[in-house]
């Protein structure tokens, strides 16, 4: 059963000056995301974009936006074919049972100066 639906959109632009401020980068991102983002180069403002997106419709597919969560523990990641992932830890991952959600998808797209992403919770009963 369908719990929740998010999608949001980022504007690229507005995001290239988070990659020269380390504090906001620590303060929205999980660890890893940081890590993967500065290994990315000239696509790295494109994945940062996608990854903001990704946790803004988190937040709308969950109904009650982002007030009550810690962004850095919400990650997005990759599995091994490339498609994206929604890792949730601490009060993310309490969220998303209060929801009633226990299976999070995860769809990420990025073309010149748009990113977006659209998140589907799902759980039983």
């Amino acid at each position: 059963m369908i719990r929740g639906i998010g999608i949001d959109v980022v504007q690229v632009s507005r995001m290239q000056s988070w990659l020269d401020r380390p504090e906001l980068l620590h303060r929205f991102f999980h660890p890893s995301e940081v890590e993967l983002v500065q290994r990315r180069g000239r696509a790295a403002v494109l994945s940062l974009s996608a990854r903001f997106a990704a946790k803004e419709a988190f937040g709308k597919a969950l109904g009650t936006g982002l007030r009550t969560l810690a962004l850095r523990e919400i990650c997005v990641t990759n599995d091994a074919l490339g498609k994206p992932e929604l890792l949730l830890e601490g009060s993310a991952l309490d969220a998303l049972k209060r929801a009633g959600g226990d299976r999070v998808f995860l769809s990420l797209t990025h073309e010149q100066d748009n990113a977006i992403a659209m998140i589907v919770i799902e759980g039983n009963g």
